[in-house]
């Protein structure tokens, strides 16, 4: 049976919010850092925010000892502080998972309505309905799913750790139910070559790069390189000098000795980028096309919900706590630790786990 044949359609996601910026002035931005440091102090609490948020809630994170990386990071460095309230700075799955990992912790976001494509794209009672379809198949999920999805699957995967997972299955003779990303799964498969049934999902970011800017920007910057997310078509990662998660593309401004560079990934990322290498030349991968309305529309909606003024206002009145049910954590746990025993053992690394 071919690949394609093997490709179900998950619920496509229509109801895409605009992105909106918080617009804040140096006065503004100063006077709320101050207020939301001292509430933080005074609860007990601290910050997690995603790569993908925004600059000012990136440096204040950093700038309070909280921690600025992907989903998974920010849940285990969530179990190492003794901080008795975590602020999530994501989305809504980043909060489940935090909670996951920490249930005795109060865990708080900015604001609950910042959801997740791929996590819309694969509402938990279809998943389960799938999945009894394919009882013969070890289910794979990437973290970008809802703590329910997390409960029914045998392993929860981070796209850093996506590959050795699914070759170490394929090795045992296992075949592989995946979710909810189809770019994220058809790289895996063609890495490994395991045999996989494709949960239909994307990312309303990375699914927008186009191949034929890449191409066109990349002739006015011969000297770039192009780095991708694996959540972009197969066309695009075609085009990749590297192909990685969050922190892995992080590294590689760092590390490669380029001048430029074409990025294929939520320009949330570019704040990062610039702190560990202020002299590199940043480009976004072209995300416009015929009859588009933006040549780069790289950035998520729901993470720019995100900002100062919503996390204040969280912290002076309790709101926006994440809950996960004890029966359906319990469960999901199980699909985590699996992953993190895996790396421990195997020593592969975690950290840039999504695009999540």
């Amino acid at each position: 049976m071919s690949t394609a044949q093997r490709i179900i359609t998950a619920r496509p996601v229509t109801d895409v919010p605009p992105v909106v910026e918080e617009s804040l002035d140096h006065a503004e931005r100063s006077e709320l850092k101050a207020r939301i440091s001292e509430l933080m102090k005074e609860q007990d609490a601290i910050l997690l925010a995603h790569y993908y948020t925004s600059g000012d809630l990136q440096d204040l994170a950093t700038e309070t000892g909280g921690c600025v990386s992907d989903s998974l990071e920010m849940a285990r460095f969530g179990h190492a502080t003794s901080a008795k309230t975590l602020i999530v700075a994501g989305v809504r799955f980043m909060g489940e998972t935090a909670k996951i990992l920490n249930p005795e912790k109060r865990v708080l976001m900015p604001d609950l309505r910042a959801e997740c494509s791929l996590d819309l794209s694969c509402p938990a009672d279809d998943f389960a309905a799938f999945c009894d379809q394919h009882p013969d198949r070890t289910v794979v999920v990437y973290a970008n799913t809802s703590a329910a999805v997390k409960a029914r699957a045998d392993w929860m995967v981070t796209s850093s750790i996506a590959v050795p997972v699914a070759k170490h299955l394929h090795e045992q003779g296992k075949k592989i139910l995946w979710a909810p990303d189809r770019y994220l799964g058809d790289y895996v498969q063609k890495t490994t070559g395991a045999d996989m049934v494709l949960w239909q999902g994307s990312c309303v970011v990375h699914e927008r790069f186009k191949a034929d800017g890449i191409r066109e920007l990349k002739q006015s910057h011969p000297e770039a390189a192009v780095l991708v997310h694996p959540e972009s078509p197969a066309t695009v990662i075609a085009l990749a000098d590297v192909v990685g998660s969050t922190t892995q593309l992080i590294n590689a401004v760092r590390d490669l000795p380029q001048p430029t560079f074409i990025v294929a990934t939520d320009n949330g990322i570019f704040h990062k980028m610039r702190e560990v290498a202020p002299g590199k030349l940043l480009l976004e991968a072209p995300t416009g096309g015929r009859g588009a309305t933006c040549v780069s529309c790289a950035h998520c909606p729901w993470m720019a919900m995100n900002g100062l003024r919503s996390l204040l206002h969280v912290l002076e009145t309790g709101i926006n706590e994440i809950h996960v049910p004890e029966d359906i954590g319990t469960k999901a746990v199980h699909s985590i630790n699996r992953m993190l025993n895996f790396a421990s053992a195997n020593k592969v690394a975690l950290r840039g786990s999504s695009g999540d």
